[in-house]
């Protein structure tokens, strides 16, 4: 590939090279490996999205639930976003919606909004697994309330 930007040099000029080679059936002088690699790193991205989104969900949703004198709209904007968010997420990205059963997915998950939830409040005794069902969390019109056995 003498002359062409390679991957190392620049990954955003690389990428459009490799587009251009594609449209015009330049096949033979595609670089494989990064491509793949390239592929690859799309739907990892789409997990981390999807994780990172939850973990602000769910941190909020303890929030809710365990500080009721602090409850305010931005609480409730973040939770409405965050959930309209995934849903459009789910929607156009149908595979991801495997992570939501997958046991590891949902530790990890928990495990970093409890780490947020922790960081922002100075609680420390919210519950080791998330108490909530996935329709529970996603569902729009749903909160947690102080009462709730946990």
């Amino acid at each position: 590939m003498t002359g062409v930007i390679t991957y190392e040099q620049d990954v955003i000029a690389w990428a459009n090279e490799q587009s251009r080679l594609l449209r015009t059936g330049q096949f033979d002088r595609l670089d494989i490996e990064h491509l793949v690699e390239e592929i690859e790193d799309v739907g990892k991205s789409e997990q981390r999205e999807l994780a990172s989104r939850m973990a602000v969900l769910l941190m909020h949703l303890l929030k809710w639930r365990f500080q009721p004198e602090r409850r305010g709209r931005s609480w409730e904007a973040t939770i409405r976003i965050q959930r309209q968010s995934i849903a459009r997420r789910l929607q156009r990205t149908p595979s991801l919606k495997h992570s939501l059963d997958d046991a590891d997915w949902w530790e990890d998950v928990w495990a970093d909004a409890l780490a947020k939830a922790i960081d922002e409040t100075g609680l420390t005794d919210f519950p080791p697994q998330c108490p909530w069902s996935i329709a529970m969390i996603l569902d729009l019109n749903w909160m947690p309330t102080e009462n709730e056995a946990i």
